[in-house]
């Protein structure tokens, strides 16, 4: 492999990351934010590091004996293609002889996000899981997928015939974090925050977001609950990396009501404990 397709920096870690094989645990915690690697921090013993580069903090500790790692993910799909391939370099590359391994790791991605409803019956302040994700705007069509086939990947085709995929999270870490007290739903993963997600602001929108058309879109009959910009990214190359994958959000706003969470902050921290006290 060519050293300008996998790069590691002068210390052997990998390039942006900053990580070196070993580091990591294989139960990881997705953050966006590198200060709720911090608030996640606080509930680990037996720290073996900790290290920043660039929006990229990561730390490697113990959660009731159990060894998990937390890195911060940064904004939206770009920065999720590259943490996801980073991580899965550390553990299948033999970074000696620059070659992949025989031997397949496979690694549980959990994301602790935030996200805004799009539904009537999903308020601020609650906790959403996400069964399966949406890319709207379709960031995963770089990867050649013509003669990928899987269980977890579908497509939605839109009144347009446009194609969109559609990615199930991993069932088994469904299953540990799914409960009475949080909700289920299919989340649309956009590629930003402002345009992508139809908020004006002083620049006119060239297709307005219709909520009422997204509700109306299905998969498996479950209709599109929220919006966010990782989720589907996460879930879609994990599937192409035979990793498992499962997204938990903290509902900050409800798009239709136009409303948002007076207590951001409490809301993501009961959301860690949550995740934490399943995980």
């Amino acid at each position: 492999m060519k050293s300008s397709e996998i790069i590691t920096n002068n210390d052997g870690s990998i390039y942006h990351l900053s990580l070196k094989p070993g580091q990591f645990a294989k139960d990881i915690i997705f953050v966006g934010d590198p200060f709720r690697v911090d608030i996640v921090s606080k509930y680990l013993k037996n720290i073996e590091f900790t290290i920043q580069n660039r929006e990229f903090k990561s730390v490697t500790g113990y959660y009731d004996e159990k060894r998990i790692s937390v890195i911060s993910t940064g904004i939206g799909g770009s920065n999720i293609d590259i943490v996801i391939n980073e991580l899965d370099i550390l553990f299948n590359y033999d970074f000696s002889e620059r070659k992949w391994k025989k031997n397949h790791t496979s690694l549980n991605f959990i994301r602790i996000g935030t996200s805004g409803s799009i539904s009537e019956d999903i308020p601020v302040d609650s906790f959403l899981l996400s069964e399966s994700a949406l890319d709207l705007n379709s960031q995963l069509s770089s990867y050649d997928l013509k003669n990928y086939s899987s269980k977890n990947m579908s497509k939605i085709v839109l009144n347009n015939n446009q194609k969109l995929l559609c990615f199930k999270s991993s069932q088994d870490l469904f299953k540990k974090f799914d409960s009475n007290n949080i909700y289920k739903g299919l989340t649309a993963t956009c590629n930003g925050f402002y345009n992508f997600q139809g908020r004006n602001t002083r620049i006119p929108l060239m297709t307005l977001i219709d909520f009422e058309d997204l509700n109306k879109l299905t998969h498996n009959g479950i209709i599109v609950t929220n919006l966010e910009m990782e989720t589907a990214i996460i879930y879609g190359l994990s599937d192409f990396l035979g990793h498992q994958a499962v997204s938990l959000n903290a509902i900050l706003a409800n798009r239709v009501q136009k409303s948002y969470s007076e207590n951001p902050t409490d809301v993501i921290n009961s959301l860690i404990e949550y995740t934490l006290n399943r995980i």
